[in-house]
């Protein structure tokens, strides 16, 4: 098991910045704003040449009784249980404050090996900038620049050196990458019960779950194995129509949604049975099939409505969603455990279709069936001719056909063909694109030099 690193301290001290510093991304969003990052937030790193689950957390307020910041203090608490090193994180320009005594006595009685890191002590002298910190009573404080990575270095040493590992084995790294697991993200308007569901599924409140929209800012990335199939569940910020994006912190939220989506192997699209389908909806719906990705529609809250407001959820979807037909839809309720069985089914069907392998001759087969059933239509003097096809990419599956005057095939001729391919391949839950190749005529050149 690689080791956990928890990243700690008050709100806006620096530790997203730390974050993405040490794991060497951008996965943690950065802003100058207090408070941003709500959940736990895991990164791999190598440090010295050793890997490490690095966590970044909320602003920490232990004492905190009520409401969101409450949530995100049990989030804090539940990632330095996780932890086996502590990365105390404080600002060298406000110096210590009345929360980080709080913060450092909680620490202090849990005896977890605790390195402290005063970040923004860029242009500052080492001698004063930490000799207050001292008063902590947790050890020697390293002097850290998080933005610029000054003493990033020393810090990670100092954490590897607290952990005692082993010598690396290089051959057991590359083993544990041969198999990767599936990335599947869950997305939806806010409040959907995105994280009610990952926390269902993982039977802890990893993620916080408040009634209150837009409680995910992050792209959170969560580890789950189920029979046998590692997964890396992705829960993603609720997006909201343009118009009401208002903060920057927003803004970059829904950024990190389409790269989520962007980056999945499988998308499970939440809806929710108390709203019906909204524009929103729609819009996400999309952005997952321009971007191809593998997809699953979910309707939580199932249980929350009658059987009249079923039939027009049902309408909804069939009407809003219509260019979605290819994708399972599951009724669900997260919170009471409802249709989560035939949901993880759907996710490894449309997972298998995506990634599925289609071999040419059987491709080629199919299309000559086709076209024997049904001819595209003749334009004008010209009848395109389908002559092969074969597989030209996975996630989503590409289907190229070659032949002549493929410029004239019409879209109904193309869905005509879709149709057919998912059939005989059994493609489910996956967008299918289909390109044309048309051969160069050379008596065109010719008619023309006359």
């Amino acid at each position: 098991m690689k080791p956990v690193v928890a990243l700690v301290g008050r709100p806006n001290v620096g530790k997203s910045t730390l974050f993405n510093r040490i794991t060497k991304t951008r996965d943690a969003i950065v802003a100058d704003f207090a408070g941003l990052t709500r959940d736990r937030h895991y990164g791999d790193a190598v440090c010295a040449g050793h890997e490490l689950i690095v966590v970044d957390t909320g602003g920490f307020e232990p004492d905190a009784s009520s409401g969101i910041v409450r949530e995100m203090a049990k989030q804090t608490q539940q990632a330095v249980a996780e932890a086996d090193v502590v990365v105390f994180v404080l600002d060298a320009r406000t110096g210590v404050t009345g929360q980080d005594h709080d913060i450092a006595r909680y620490l202090r009685s849990l005896g977890k090996p605790t390195v402290l890191a005063v970040n923004k002590s860029e242009g500052m002298h080492d001698g004063v900038q930490l000799a207050e910190f001292h008063e902590l009573g947790m050890g020697t404080p390293l002097a850290v620049a998080a933005a610029h990575g000054q003493g990033v270095r020393s810090l990670t040493d100092e954490v590897v050196a607290l952990l005692n590992l082993p010598e690396v084995d290089e051959e057991a790294a590359e083993d544990d990458d041969a198999e990767r697991p599936i990335r599947l993200a869950i997305a939806g308007r806010p409040n959907v019960g995105k994280s009610t569901l990952i926390n269902t599924w993982l039977g802890e409140e990893r993620l916080v779950a408040f009634d209150q929209a837009g409680t995910t800012r992050d792209a959170i990335s969560v580890p789950l194995e189920r029979q046998g199939q590692a997964y890396e569940l992705i829960d993603t910020a609720g997006l909201r129509r343009k118009g009401k994006v208002f903060e920057a912190v927003e803004k970059f939220s829904v950024v990190k949604t389409l790269q989520a989506i962007d980056s999945a192997n499988v998308v499970l699209l939440l809806l929710d049975a108390t709203q019906g389908v909204t524009d929103q909806d729609a819009h996400i719906a999309g952005y997952i099939l321009e971007n191809g990705r593998a997809v699953v529609l979910a309707v939580n809250k199932w249980d929350a409505i009658d059987d009249y407001q079923r039939q027009i959820v049902t309408r909804s979807i069939e009407q809003r969603l219509g260019f979605m037909r290819f994708a399972q839809v599951l009724r669900i309720s997260a919170l009471k455990r409802q249709g989560l069985g035939p949901l993880w089914k759907a996710i490894g069907l449309a997972y298998g279709s995506a990634f599925r392998k289609l071999s040419t001759p059987k491709l080629t087969r199919t299309l000559h069936e086709a076209v024997e059933f049904q001819q595209p239509k003749r334009a004008g003097r010209f009848r395109p001719k389908l002559r092969y096809a074969h597989q030209g990419g996975m996630n989503p599956p590409v289907v190229i056909i070659h032949g002549s005057a493929l410029e004239h095939v019409t879209d109904a001729y193309k869905r005509y063909l879709e149709g057919r391919f998912r059939t005989v391949f059994d493609l489910s839950g996956t967008p299918l694109r289909i390109e044309f190749r048309s051969a160069h005529n050379p008596f065109v050149d010719k008619a023309g030099a006359r």
